[in-house]
C-alpha cells in the first residue's frame, strides 16, 4: 500500500507542480508570465498577474509538497481550490478532454482527496516527522474547504461575459 501511494503521489504531485509551472513560464509547453495572464484574461477573470500567480504559485507549491508527502491535506487542499475553478472553466465544454471538458481538473480533485484521506503513506515527509495520521476531521475539512475556496475564487473574480450582460441588457 504505501508503495502505491508513493507513485500515485509523485505522479500526480509532479503534473500538479508541472501544470503551474506552464501558468508562469516558458518551460514544458508554457507561455510565459504574459500568457498565463493571457489565459484567464481568456477565461474572463479579474485580477491578472495576481490571479495568474496564484494559480501557478498554488499549483507548483501543492504540487510539490504532494510529492514529498509534506502535510498533506493541506497541499491537497490548495490542488483542490485551484482545480475546482478550473472545473468551473472547462464545465460548458462537457466532461472529455478532447473537447477541453473537465476531465483531468475533475482527476485532480478526486485523487487528492483521496490523499487526503488515506495520507501520504510510510515514505513521506509526515511519516518522517511523526505525522502518521490526521485526525478524520481534517481531511475531510480540508477537500470542504478546497471545494468551496475554488468555487469562492469563482465568484469573486470571474466577470461575466459580455453576452450575459448584453443580453441581461436587452431584457430589462
Amino acid at each position: 500500500m504505501d508503495t502505491g501511494l508513493l507513485v500515485l503521489r509523485v505522479a500526480m504531485g509532479l503534473l500538479i507542480a508541472g501544470h503551474g509551472v506552464q501558468k508562469v513560464s516558458f518551460r514544458l509547453g508554457g507561455h510565459g508570465w504574459t500568457g498565463g495572464i493571457e489565459e484567464f484574461r481568456h477565461d474572463g477573470f479579474r485580477g491578472g498577474s495576481l490571479t495568474a500567480g496564484a494559480a501557478g504559485a498554488g499549483q507548483i507549491g501543492s504540487g510539490l509538497f504532494l510529492v514529498l508527502g509534506a502535510l498533506t491535506p493541506m497541499a491537497a487542499m490548495v490542488a483542490i481550490g485551484v482545480m475546482t475553478v478550473a472545473i468551473t472553466v472547462k464545465w460548458r465544454n462537457g466532461l472529455w478532454v478532447q473537447n477541453d471538458g473537465y476531465e483531468y481538473p475533475l482527476v485532480v480533485v478526486v485523487v487528492t482527496g483521496a490523499l487526503s484521506l488515506t495520507g501520504p503513506g510510510r515514505w513521506s515527509a509526515d511519516h518522517a516527522v511523526g505525522l502518521n495520521s490526521w485526525p478524520v476531521w481534517l481531511p475531510v475539512a480540508t477537500i470542504v474547504l478546497g471545494l468551496a475556496s475554488g468555487l469562492l475564487t469563482r465568484v469573486l473574480l470571474h466577470r461575466p461575459s459580455r453576452k450575459v450582460v448584453a443580453h441581461a441588457r436587452i431584457a430589462d
